[in-house]
């Protein structure tokens, strides 16, 4: 990481993303989950509780509240696969207009780098915020499969938006 051990360079608290991060694939996208209160409440208490990655098919253990400096491991299971995902959460916000966190990954993560979930209102429409740098991890056989990773951290992330506008609109 290019700051400071364990702060956050996605900025899970910030509004508007600044800040460069040398030698990261930087991402940021926008989706809108809904219009209600009821989608605010039920959305910013899912991303505190995993639920963006365990409502897209991912695991978490232990499987608790997001808490700064936790270390929990993160399963992903692809083609009945379960690959461990180890990351460490690097900063939690929890104001009443912007809920979410922030967290960098470990050394035997398949890749390398930082990946913030925030939900966020703009008047009444419910915002939800992804932002990620990527870089291939530095260990074999993750850093010849970075191209591979790529897709798939793409296919993740369209269902991190499903798994929280699916439900917030019923």
């Amino acid at each position: 990481m290019t700051e400071a051990e364990g702060e956050s360079l996605t900025r899970p608290g910030d509004p508007v993303w600044r800040g460069e991060a040398r030698g990261f694939r930087r991402w940021e996208r926008t989706a809108v989950l809904g219009t209600s209160d009821g989608v605010w409440r039920w959305a910013a208490s899912e991303v505190l509780r995993w639920g963006v990655k365990t409502r897209s098919g991912f695991s978490v253990t232990p499987a608790t509240t997001v808490r700064r400096g936790s270390r929990p491991i993160i399963l992903a299971h692809p083609f009945g696969l379960s690959i461990r995902e180890p990351v460490e959460v690097v900063d939690v916000v929890d104001t009443p207009d912007r809920v979410g966190f922030a967290y960098r990954t470990l050394a035997g993560h398949p890749i390398s780098g930082e990946e913030a979930f925030i939900v966020h209102r703009d008047g009444a429409t419910v915002l939800l915020t992804i932002r990620s740098l990527t870089r291939p991890a530095s260990g074999q056989p993750w850093r010849a499969l970075y191209p591979a990773l790529l897709v798939a951290q793409s296919i993740a992330r369209r269902r991190y938006v499903r798994a929280l506008r699916h439900r917030a609109s019923v």
